[in-house]
Order: structure tokens, then sequence, then C-alpha cells
């Protein structure tokens, strides 16, 4: 009988073990708009200005998330969007003057990995998580040529850490949840941050993969003021995304 017991105990484990392990994932457009500027420095002071145009443009985004019911190893999850903005240089970029002005163009995409803990897990249709955001940016910034001007072009990959905090409610008796992210870091003068707040509803489908959409508002902000940067930026981008989710 005690072994029955046992067998019986393991099983209903295994079983509630699993229906913790939970799967979401979304994609779909940004509409962001960027703001703000870049400048040449190389360490001798600014020579070179750049001011990005604030024209809309729909950026591609990608989300997943892995939630398993191991207490120590983290949960995960993954991103990606790519942004862009374009602008108009002027002044000296690389030792060479540009006649008049020159056209710009800012490209980024970027991956995150996000390890984090369910602080609250539903509790009280409420969940909190705390957590680390590797952002890898992989950047490259043109300034086309123009007279005598040979053009310019700077690109990086960079992987920064930051801070990672989610907190979701769910509205009882309705299939809607309300969510919002912030990602931060602020180092001496540079600063990143990713905050995102979010309304998504899901369809109660007899299937195990439940489709749902979500609807919310993004803004990001990328400065960047090191010496071992020639080009600093301090550019934003803010604006409503959409998209399809899955969630089983």
């Amino acid at each position: 009988m005690k072994k029955i017991a046992s067998v019986v105990t393991i099983i209903s484990s295994i079983a509630l073990n699993a229906d913790m392990i939970r799967v979401e994932g979304a994609i779909g457009g940004w509409n962001q708009k960027p703001s703000g500027n870049a400048y040449y420095n190389a360490g001798h002071g600014i020579t070179g200005e750049n001011r990005f145009d604030e024209n809309k443009d729909t950026s591609i985004y990608a989300w997943i998330l892995l939630k398993h019911p191991v207490p120590i190893v983290p949960n995960i999850r993954l991103e990606y969007v790519d942004i862009e903005a374009t602008g108009q240089a002027s002044g000296a970029w690389n030792g060479m003057d540009i006649p008049g002005s020159s056209k710009s163009d800012f490209k980024a995409k970027e991956y995150d990995i996000v390890p984090y803990y369910n602080i609250l897990d539903n509790t009280a249709w409420t969940t909190i998580d705390l957590g680390i955001d590797i952002k890898i940016i992989d950047a490259d910034f043109k300034v086309e040529p123009k007279g005598i001007f040979k053009g310019y072009e700077d690109s990086t990959t960079v992987p920064i850490p930051l801070g990672y905090f989610r907190a979701r409610v769910e509205i009882p008796t309705t299939n809607i949840g309300l969510e919002s992210d912030i990602k931060y870091i602020s180092i001496s003068s540079s600063k990143i941050y990713d905050f995102r707040a979010k309304a998504d509803y899901t369809f109660d489908l007899p299937s195990s993969i439940k489709p749902a959409l979500e609807i919310g508002y993004r803004r990001q902000k990328i400065k960047i003021d090191e010496d071992d940067y020639d080009v600093k930026t301090d550019v934003d981008f803010s604006g409503i995304y959409g998209g399809l989710m899955f969630r089983f």
C-alpha cells in the first residue's frame, strides 16, 4: 500500500509540474517614431552633428518565454526587434567636412536574453517577475557621401546588462490581461531603457494552443556617451505596437 501511495504521489507531482510549464510568444509590428541626435567626437571634442528625422517607421518584433517548475533554474525570455532612424548630418566626420549636410541612417538589431524568476505567479491574478536582461545591440550608423566628403560608417555589436522587472494582472472573469515591463541601466552619463505597457486578449478555444492579440505602447532610449565610441548617440524610439500571440 505504501508503494502504491508513493507511486501516486510521484505521478501527481509530475502532473502538477507539467501544468506549471508554460510557453508564450508573439510576433508583430512596432510603429515607432525616432527623435534625438548623434555626434562625432573621437575624444577631441564634437566636430560632427546629426539630427534624426522624426519619421515613423514600422519595426518587426518577436518574443517567446518559457516558464518551468524547477525552482533554482531561472525561466527564460527571448526577444528581437529591429529599429531604424534617418537624419541629416553636418560638420566634420572622421576628419572630413561635409559640404552643407548629408543624409544619415541608423539601424540596429536588438536581441534580448532575459533569465528571470517569478516572485508572484498568478497569485490573486497577479504575476511579478525579476531578472537580468542581456541586450545585444548590433548597430550600424552611416553618413552618405556628398561632394568631396567620402562618407562615414561605424558599426558595433555590444552586449549590455540591464535590470528587468515585469508585472501582470489578469482581470477576473475575462480573458484580458494588463502587463508592463521595463529594462533599465544607467552608468555615468550613458543610459538605456526599454519600457512597455500593453493589454492582451486570449481566445478561449478548445485546443492546447490559445491564440491571443496584444496591443500596447513602447518607448526606448539609447544614450551612449563613452570614450570608447567615436559616435555618441542620444535617441528615443516610441510608439504603438501590436501583434499575434500564442499561449500553451
